[in-house]
């Protein structure tokens, strides 16, 4: 085997990869998003002016029973 021989072999396999990449990306699509929901705030707090968590806080306050000082 030559040195051309291998560097052919390794573009083909190079270009079999991409190949592979793409296809799984079509079918798969984007498997991880750039951001989730826990990473934005909820509108509805925001529109209240509050912070992006206070809205889950006051849920979970309400929820305390009474012997935990609720």
């Amino acid at each position: 085997m030559s040195p051309g021989d291998d560097a052919a072999d390794n573009c083909a396999r190079a270009a079999a990869e991409r190949e592979r990449r793409r296809r799984a990306a079509a079918l798969l699509g984007d498997l991880l998003p750039e951001s989730t929901s826990d990473d934005m705030p909820d509108a509805a707090d925001t529109q209240r002016g509050g912070s992006p968590h206070q809205g889950r806080d006051d849920e979970l306050m309400r929820d305390v029973p009474p012997h935990h000082g609720g």
